[in-house]
């Protein structure tokens, strides 16, 4: 099993519960339609990395605020990344069929660490930067849906193991892997760093 780093223990979460089209500025900017309800995906346990690999076929990254989930409660927080082959979406979009292809493969789920979880969760954001600008930043204010309703929605029909992790979407600003680029994912409460950690493709 894939693990995470929680508070310098080594955790395996047994599955990643995603959520799509949660930021109104991403969905403008993939021209997608505006959900009614959460838009919620699955990825496997062998999805987990800590590694960034530069792919073929489109490869999106996608920098979202991530939850370890444990006494079905958020837990922990951290930054993750839901790595996309962009071009594998269309195309299934196009025929309506699931995602998992594009989204469910080896390694789509770069995660920080993560560190437990204090103060206002309405006050938490995310900056992700590729070779020092700035190119995603967002937070739980500027959500359709707020990291606690996510959690319950996923609930309803699924039940969370101890350690699993909630992704919660990504703000505009997704763009293409390349290979020596260096990204750094920040997670903020307010001005306060709670997590920083860099990869660097390869």
């Amino acid at each position: 099993m894939k693990s995470v780093e929680f508070e310098n223990e080594q955790v395996c979460p047994s599955k990643i519960v995603c959520v799509g089209r949660n930021y109104i500025d991403h969905i403008t900017e993939l021209k997608n339609t505006m959900p009614d309800q959460p838009v919620i995906f699955i990825k496997p346990n062998s999805s987990v990395s800590s590694l960034l690999r530069c792919g073929q076929g489109g490869l999106h990254y996608e920098g979202e605020l991530s939850f370890l989930i444990r006494e079905n409660k958020l837990f922990g927080v951290g930054f993750g990344m839901d790595l996309t082959k962009r071009d594998v979406q269309k195309g299934l979009k196009e025929k309506g069929l699931p995602w998992e292809r594009a989204k469910a493969f080896d390694g789509s789920a770069v995660l920080s660490q993560f560190v437990t979880l204090e103060g206002d969760i309405s006050e938490l954001s995310l900056r992700l930067s590729i070779n020092g600008e700035a190119k995603q930043i967002g937070g739980v204010e500027d959500m359709l849906y707020s990291p606690q309703v996510l959690l319950r929605e996923a609930q309803s029909f699924l039940t969370f193991e101890e350690n699993d992790i909630l992704m919660t979407g990504t703000p505009a600003g997704v763009g293409l892997v390349n290979r020596w680029d260096v990204f750094l994912g920040q997670v903020f409460l307010g001005d306060k760093l709670l997590v920083e950690q860099e990869w660097v493709v390869s």
